[in-house]
Protein backbone atom coordinates (compact mmCIF):
# COMPACT_ATOMS: atom_id res chain seq x y z
CA UNK A 1 0.00 0.00 0.00
CA UNK A 2 2.59 2.57 0.89
CA UNK A 3 4.63 1.81 -2.26
CA UNK A 4 1.66 2.35 -4.19
CA UNK A 5 1.28 5.49 -2.62
CA UNK A 6 4.80 6.70 -2.95
CA UNK A 7 4.31 5.44 -6.87
CA UNK A 8 1.19 7.80 -7.61
CA UNK A 9 2.69 10.50 -5.51
CA UNK A 10 6.34 10.46 -7.34
CA UNK A 11 4.22 9.89 -10.41
CA UNK A 12 2.62 13.13 -10.30
CA UNK A 13 5.27 15.17 -8.75
CA UNK A 14 7.53 14.40 -11.81
CA UNK A 15 4.43 15.15 -13.79
CA UNK A 16 4.05 18.76 -12.46
CA UNK A 17 6.09 19.85 -10.37
CA UNK A 18 7.14 19.29 -6.16
CA UNK A 19 4.08 19.38 -3.71
CA UNK A 20 2.28 17.93 -0.89
CA UNK A 21 -0.73 15.44 -0.30
CA UNK A 22 -3.78 17.44 -0.45
CA UNK A 23 -4.86 16.05 2.79
CA UNK A 24 -1.80 17.31 4.98
CA UNK A 25 -3.00 20.26 5.52
CA UNK A 26 -1.04 20.51 9.12
CA UNK A 27 1.41 23.68 8.88
CA UNK A 28 3.96 24.31 11.29
CA UNK A 29 3.36 25.70 14.36
CA UNK A 30 3.58 29.64 14.14
CA UNK A 31 2.14 32.97 15.11
CA UNK A 32 1.42 36.01 12.57
CA UNK A 33 2.95 39.11 14.67
CA UNK A 34 2.50 41.61 11.19
CA UNK A 35 1.02 41.59 7.99
CA UNK A 36 0.91 44.35 5.36
CA UNK A 37 -1.00 42.90 2.28
CA UNK A 38 0.60 39.56 0.52
CA UNK A 39 3.51 39.73 3.46
CA UNK A 40 3.57 38.71 6.65
CA UNK A 41 5.86 38.53 9.48
CA UNK A 42 5.91 34.75 11.23
CA UNK A 43 7.45 33.23 14.63
CA UNK A 44 8.01 29.61 13.98
CA UNK A 45 8.28 27.32 16.70
CA UNK A 46 11.09 24.85 16.74
CA UNK A 47 11.09 22.31 14.29
CA UNK A 48 12.69 18.97 12.85
CA UNK A 49 13.24 19.06 9.17
CA UNK A 50 13.69 15.74 7.14
CA UNK A 51 16.10 16.71 4.32
CA UNK A 52 17.96 15.24 1.43
CA UNK A 53 20.59 17.56 -0.76
CA UNK A 54 20.71 17.32 -4.34
CA UNK A 55 21.90 19.31 -7.65
CA UNK A 56 20.44 20.52 -10.37
CA UNK A 57 18.14 23.37 -11.60
CA UNK A 58 15.22 24.52 -9.00
CA UNK A 59 12.73 22.43 -10.87
CA UNK A 60 14.90 19.22 -11.37
CA UNK A 61 16.16 19.53 -7.75
CA UNK A 62 12.69 19.99 -6.09
CA UNK A 63 11.08 16.00 -8.44
CA UNK A 64 14.85 14.55 -7.25
CA UNK A 65 14.47 15.51 -3.56
CA UNK A 66 11.27 14.63 -3.05
CA UNK A 67 11.10 11.20 -3.93
CA UNK A 68 13.67 10.36 -0.93
CA UNK A 69 11.81 12.51 1.81
CA UNK A 70 8.53 10.93 0.32
CA UNK A 71 9.96 6.91 0.86
CA UNK A 72 10.89 8.02 4.11
CA UNK A 73 8.18 9.45 5.65
CA UNK A 74 5.86 6.75 3.77
CA UNK A 75 7.74 3.70 5.55
CA UNK A 76 11.12 3.93 4.17
CA UNK A 77 12.27 3.94 7.80
CA UNK A 78 13.67 1.74 11.07
CA UNK A 79 12.59 2.33 14.31
CA UNK A 80 14.90 3.35 16.96
CA UNK A 81 15.04 0.03 18.59
CA UNK A 82 15.27 -1.76 15.54
CA UNK A 83 12.06 -2.87 15.38
CA UNK A 84 9.80 -1.86 12.45
CA UNK A 85 8.96 1.08 10.51
CA UNK A 86 6.42 3.99 10.82
CA UNK A 87 4.20 6.14 8.57
CA UNK A 88 4.43 9.80 9.53
CA UNK A 89 1.97 12.13 8.66
CA UNK A 90 3.03 15.18 6.46
CA UNK A 91 2.94 18.45 7.14
CA UNK A 92 2.84 21.73 4.62
CA UNK A 93 5.15 23.59 3.11
CA UNK A 94 7.13 21.10 1.07
CA UNK A 95 10.34 23.78 1.62
CA UNK A 96 13.26 23.92 -1.07
CA UNK A 97 16.64 26.38 -0.21
CA UNK A 98 19.87 26.76 -1.85
CA UNK A 99 22.53 25.22 -0.58
CA UNK A 100 25.44 27.37 0.71
CA UNK A 101 29.05 26.43 1.51
CA UNK A 102 29.56 29.34 3.92
CA UNK A 103 26.95 31.29 6.24
CA UNK A 104 24.68 33.65 4.55
CA UNK A 105 23.90 37.28 5.63
CA UNK A 106 21.43 38.38 2.96
CA UNK A 107 19.50 36.45 0.71
CA UNK A 108 20.95 35.27 -3.15
CA UNK A 109 20.44 37.31 -6.01
CA UNK A 110 21.62 34.94 -8.70
CA UNK A 111 19.34 33.64 -10.98
CA UNK A 112 17.40 30.24 -9.39
CA UNK A 113 17.35 28.71 -12.95
CA UNK A 114 21.45 28.23 -12.77
CA UNK A 115 21.70 24.87 -10.85
CA UNK A 116 23.60 24.12 -7.88
CA UNK A 117 23.07 22.39 -4.88
CA UNK A 118 19.57 22.36 -3.01
CA UNK A 119 17.91 21.33 0.06
CA UNK A 120 14.45 20.21 0.02
CA UNK A 121 12.62 19.69 3.24
CA UNK A 122 9.71 18.17 4.58
CA UNK A 123 8.81 19.75 8.59
CA UNK A 124 7.78 16.77 10.76
CA UNK A 125 4.61 17.05 12.87
CA UNK A 126 4.82 18.36 16.24
CA UNK A 127 4.76 14.89 17.87
CA UNK A 128 7.75 13.64 16.98
CA UNK A 129 11.22 14.27 18.38
CA UNK A 130 14.72 13.51 17.73
CA UNK A 131 14.72 10.52 20.12
CA UNK A 132 11.67 9.34 18.60
CA UNK A 133 11.35 9.34 14.85
CA UNK A 134 12.85 6.44 12.74
CA UNK A 135 16.17 6.23 11.29
CA UNK A 136 15.58 6.98 7.13
CA UNK A 137 16.39 3.73 5.42
CA UNK A 138 18.15 5.92 2.58
CA UNK A 139 21.78 7.51 3.55
CA UNK A 140 20.83 10.62 1.59
CA UNK A 141 17.91 12.03 4.13
CA UNK A 142 18.91 13.41 7.49
CA UNK A 143 17.11 14.77 10.41
CA UNK A 144 17.69 17.80 11.22
CA UNK A 145 16.43 20.59 14.37
CA UNK A 146 15.78 23.72 13.60
CA UNK A 147 15.76 26.77 16.55
CA UNK A 148 12.65 29.23 16.37
CA UNK A 149 12.80 31.89 14.16
CA UNK A 150 11.29 35.02 12.86
CA UNK A 151 10.26 34.13 9.17
CA UNK A 152 9.20 37.27 6.89
CA UNK A 153 7.01 35.60 3.93
CA UNK A 154 5.46 36.75 0.68
CA UNK A 155 2.46 34.84 -0.39
CA UNK A 156 1.20 33.93 -4.10
CA UNK A 157 -0.76 31.95 -6.33
CA UNK A 158 -0.18 29.90 -9.59
CA UNK A 159 1.95 26.95 -11.00
CA UNK A 160 5.97 26.52 -9.98
CA UNK A 161 7.81 28.79 -11.58
CA UNK A 162 11.38 29.09 -11.19
CA UNK A 163 11.34 32.51 -12.78
CA UNK A 164 8.21 33.58 -10.24
CA UNK A 165 9.81 32.47 -7.04
CA UNK A 166 13.10 34.41 -7.76
CA UNK A 167 10.43 37.79 -8.83
CA UNK A 168 8.97 36.94 -5.33
CA UNK A 169 12.29 36.72 -3.48
CA UNK A 170 13.25 39.91 -5.41
CA UNK A 171 10.13 41.68 -4.52
CA UNK A 172 10.44 40.58 -0.67
CA UNK A 173 13.79 41.37 -0.40
CA UNK A 174 13.20 44.64 -1.30
CA UNK A 175 10.31 44.92 0.90
CA UNK A 176 12.58 44.01 3.66
CA UNK A 177 15.52 46.42 2.97
CA UNK A 178 12.67 49.36 2.49
CA UNK A 179 11.51 48.54 6.17
CA UNK A 180 15.38 48.01 7.72
CA UNK A 181 14.69 44.42 8.47
CA UNK A 182 18.12 42.76 9.16
CA UNK A 183 17.84 39.19 6.73
CA UNK A 184 20.01 36.12 8.24
CA UNK A 185 19.70 33.71 5.22
CA UNK A 186 18.71 33.06 1.63
CA UNK A 187 15.07 32.53 0.42
CA UNK A 188 13.06 29.44 0.95
CA UNK A 189 11.22 28.53 -1.67
CA UNK A 190 7.21 26.62 -0.28
CA UNK A 191 4.85 24.86 -2.47
CA UNK A 192 1.30 24.18 -0.24
CA UNK A 193 -0.63 22.33 -2.52
CA UNK A 194 -0.77 19.25 -4.86
CA UNK A 195 -1.04 19.14 -8.56
CA UNK A 196 -4.44 18.69 -8.67
CA UNK A 197 -5.64 21.65 -7.39
CA UNK A 198 -6.86 24.33 -10.23
CA UNK A 199 -2.97 26.52 -11.12
CA UNK A 200 -4.53 29.66 -9.72
CA UNK A 201 -5.79 28.43 -6.35
CA UNK A 202 -2.33 26.87 -5.60
CA UNK A 203 -0.38 28.68 -2.86
CA UNK A 204 3.35 29.28 -2.89
CA UNK A 205 5.45 31.45 -0.96
CA UNK A 206 8.56 32.74 -0.22
CA UNK A 207 10.42 32.81 2.88
CA UNK A 208 13.34 34.58 4.66
CA UNK A 209 14.76 34.57 7.82
CA UNK A 210 15.23 37.96 9.64
CA UNK A 211 16.45 39.11 13.06
CA UNK A 212 13.69 39.69 15.75
CA UNK A 213 13.01 43.29 17.06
Amino acid sequence: MALARLSALALSVITLGMSAPAQAADEPPHTVVMRDGAIEIRDYAPQIAAEVEVDGSMSRAGNSGFRPLAGYIFGGNTARDGEGSSEIAMTTPVTQTRSQEIAMTSPVTQSMQTGGSWRVAFIMPTEWTMETLPVPNDPRVTLTEIPARRMAVIRFSGGPSDARFAEKADELTAYLTEHGHEMLGEPVYARYDPPWVPTPFRRNEVMIEIASD
